[in-house]
């Protein structure tokens, strides 16, 4: 086993790439599946009984981490023509793993994994990429270490770490300090193998994927609100979890781009189908409409619990609008996007309650606004807001953007080349196949340019 001291290589040849301005985008295409409900499919079944059979499964690098370390895990997970099998251990026979599990990239993949294993009386090591590494997996070990996890790690609760859970785990209830996802998941899936019953308590609620998911698979879960409007998520720990066929829909956030880029390239018509609709994952649809998008959803449907519809868009003359800090948690990984669409829009931008940007694949708050600058946009980072100030219709372009090894920066930027007077560059691609392997055919299929 790696020792905790050894750096984890991820090595690659940067794959620099230059988006020129075209003169319109038009077609319809399908995006990879949603990267949550992908994550949390190949989790869940890994603790089900019998065969739990996926289509859609988004085939990314992040989720193929998910899918490694569930077979380390005991669970036989593969392909099998369009559909990924997963025979589960049934929940609380995971089998402790002989090498660590290396999740590369994948922030929800790792840490919705610790909370899967902390309810194991057995040490399981974690590696990941030097983005990875980097950053901070206190919020979700905290309140495990509340079960009897026991963490050796880096320093800063980093990778590389080992967890241990204590052989009497104790259920816990807990009251997430900041809107995440991942920790309020994280720590129902510690309790599907802890006795007794397990609550979260969530004051902002975010994406809700984890509690349809494990109501679906058969976890005795309840769901409450209290007089002050938070949310109470309790599961029941070591009862059986039953295997699913799950279809899994096209990803809101993997669709954020061609739309933007369809909003901000004139005389585009562009169409993105099947897109997952669900109330907390929809923030930036609802804020392109309040700046004036063109924006229509058809054919709405309802998958696996989930709505689902077809988004059109077509240029549309954007204005400013201020994005509340309640609206953070339903669009966080479409703030870059967004602040590109806002580069184009007539006035002044203000986005609130971005602090969660600083910790994610890099400090995404700043890549934003550096990349902003360098292709001609007067934009000002605070704390935890950025106001972008529009050009009308007009961003002069011609910059090199650092993308710090983050998918969304990179793909971020390359839309804005699309529309802008001079060509954008950037100087990676490689890590956009983290979640959205096919981003650059799929544009380049509308009319787009990137080479």
């Amino acid at each position: 086993m790696a020792s905790l001291t050894e750096t984890h290589g991820h090595d690659h040849t940067p794959v620099p790439m230059t988006s020129s301005p075209v003169t319109n985008l038009s077609g319809s295409i399908s995006v990879p599946g949603d990267k949550s409900i992908s994550h949390r499919s190949l989790l869940l079944g890994a603790v089900a009984d019998g065969q739990t059979r996926v289509t859609g499964l988004l085939e990314a690098d992040d989720v193929m981490a998910t899918a490694g370390a569930m077979r380390a895990l005991g669970a036989n997970v593969r392909k099998d023509g369009d559909t990924w099998l997963v025979n589960g251990m049934g929940n609380g026979a995971l089998l402790e793993p002989t090498e660590p599990l290396d999740f590369g990239n994948a922030g929800t993949g790792s840490r919705l994994a610790m909370g899967l294993v902390a309810g194991y009386d057995f040490p399981v090591s974690f590696v990941g990429d030097a983005s990875l590494s980097s950053r901070p997996m206190g919020r979700v070990l905290n309140p495990l270490r509340e079960t009897g996890l026991q963490v050796e790690s880096a320093e800063g609760d980093r990778l590389p770490l080992t967890v241990h859970g204590s052989p009497l785990p104790v259920p816990i209830t807990y009251r997430v300090p900041v809107a995440s996802a991942q920790v309020k998941s994280a720590v129902l899936l510690a309790g599907l193998n802890i006795a007794g019953t397990t609550t979260v308590i969530e004051p902002v609620m975010t994406r809700d994927h984890t509690e349809k998911m494990l109501a679906g698979f058969g976890a005795e879960i309840a769901i409450s609100l209290d007089g002050d409007g938070a949310r109470h998520i309790s599961v029941k720990g070591q009862t059986d979890l039953v295997a699913q066929d799950i279809v899994v829909p096209c990803d809101p956030s993997s669709s954020s781009f061609p739309i933007v880029a369809g909003l901000i390239v004139p005389g585009s018509d562009v169409t993105v189908e099947n897109v997952l609709l669900n109330p907390t994952r929809i923030g930036l649809f609802d804020t392109l409409i309040e700046m004036g998008a063109d924006l229509t959803i058809s054919n709405r449907q309802v998958s696996g619990g989930e709505d689902i519809g077809d988004i059109r868009v077509k240029h549309s003359a954007l204005k400013g609008v201020t994005v509340p800090a309640d609206r953070a948690p339903s669009m966080i990984d479409e703030y870059p996007v967004l602040s590109v669409a806002a580069a184009f829009a007539e006035g002044e931008t203000v986005m609130l309650g971005l602090d969660e940007l600083r910790v994610k694949e890099c400090d995404r708050l700043a890549a934003t606004a550096r990349g902003l600058e360098a292709n001609g946009v007067d934009c000002t980072e605070g704390e935890d807001t950025l106001t972008v100030r529009g050009g009308s219709g007009v961003v002069a372009g011609g910059g090199a953007v650092q993308t710090l090894l983050d998918h969304r920066i990179a793909m971020s930027f390359l839309v804005m080349g699309m529309a802008s007077q001079k060509p954008v560059s950037v100087d990676d691609t490689f890590m956009i196949n983290t979640s959205f392997r096919e981003f650059v055919p799929l544009v380049n299929s509308l009319g787009a340019d990137l080479s």
